[in-house]
């Protein structure tokens, strides 16, 4: 019964102190470790495996007076059983207290929309902060997690009334912007539509001036021939020029809008004429000779436009 009483079977995952006498002497490693009864007895059963510990809910009051409702989970680990052990009266509490106590000094220096959009900085203050302060009791502080924030009902409310406004206004802002981009593609079109139609009508004006411009060269040019007939004593080229102007007069009377008849009293005897002078300059053009045109009497000339 002594020899079994001396035996101590640690488990893994935890470690034992020992006691001589109610004096700390060594730790005891998972596995069978042997230590005489009634000198040495099993002091603090420390669980080395890394743990967590629930921040419960509470009131803080941030920089710019709101108050919010935290809560929170720390992760840790104990290196040192020794110190775990007897270093602090109660590790679990103490942990608790401690990050209690700065959560509110971080959030408390901080204005509502840094802690509502900076948790992982508020983790990593927590972080630092609680891992230094429970150094000496050789624990080591894994992680810090913020689980919720809670705004009061009507800060709530309010910040659903701001984020409906910047919305409405973002979007009036790109409603504006896209009217202004139609306007200012439609007066572009409309420039370059003006700037095409202008060019076009000074292209159609150049080529109007061009066309004129080669009816007189070439009307010069007939008046120029005629005039050469003329001083040459060549009476059929007064009679060619005059019978030309004469048909194309009848032709515009003819094809006047006003008028569905137009009757022309007009001398046969002028009219054969003409025409014989015509019919000369063509015989003395292709150098043979034609019949003349045989005499008919003057009668009246009736056209229907």
């Amino acid at each position: 019964m002594y020899l079994f009483a001396s035996i101590k079977i640690v488990r893994q995952g935890y470690q034992y102190t020992i006691e001589h006498f109610g004096r700390f002497t060594s730790v005891a490693k998972p596995g069978f470790n042997f230590y005489p009864a009634f000198f040495y007895r099993v002091g603090r059963r420390v669980n080395m495996m890394e743990q967590v510990i629930d921040i419960p809910g509470q009131e803080i009051i941030t920089r710019d007076n709101a108050m919010v409702s935290t809560d929170g989970v720390v992760f840790f680990q104990v290196l040192d059983p020794a110190k775990a052990a007897y270093e602090v009266s109660d590790m679990f509490v103490a942990l608790q207290q401690i990050t209690t106590t700065n959560l509110r000094t971080v959030m408390g220096s901080m204005d509502l929309d840094e802690t509502l959009s900076k948790r992982d900085e508020i983790n990593a203050r927590l972080l630092s902060v609680v891992d230094h302060a429970t150094n000496p009791w050789g624990v080591k502080i894994t992680r810090v997690e913020i689980k919720d924030i809670r705004p009061p009902a009507d800060i709530v409310n309010a910040m659903g009334r701001q984020m409906k406004a910047e919305r409405e206004k973002r979007a009036n802002i790109l409603e504006a912007e896209g009217a202004r981009a139609s306007e200012i593609l439609r007066a572009e079109g409309q420039k370059q539509a003006r700037i095409l139609e202008a060019e076009g009508r000074r292209e159609s004006a150049f080529r109007d001036a061009e066309a004129r411009e080669r009816a007189a060269e070439a009307e010069a040019k007939a008046t120029a021939l005629v005039s050469d007939a003329i001083e040459q004593g060549s009476a059929q080229a007064i009679n060619y020029f005059i019978a030309q102007k004469y048909v194309e007069a009848i032709g515009k009377f003819a094809t006047s809008p006003n008028a569905k008849t137009v009757l022309f009293p007009v001398e046969a005897t002028q009219l054969i004429g003409t025409l014989g002078g015509i019919g000369e300059l063509a015989k003395e053009a292709l150098g043979r000779d034609a019949p003349a045109p045989a005499p008919r009497t003057g009668v009246p000339v009736v056209r229907e436009g």
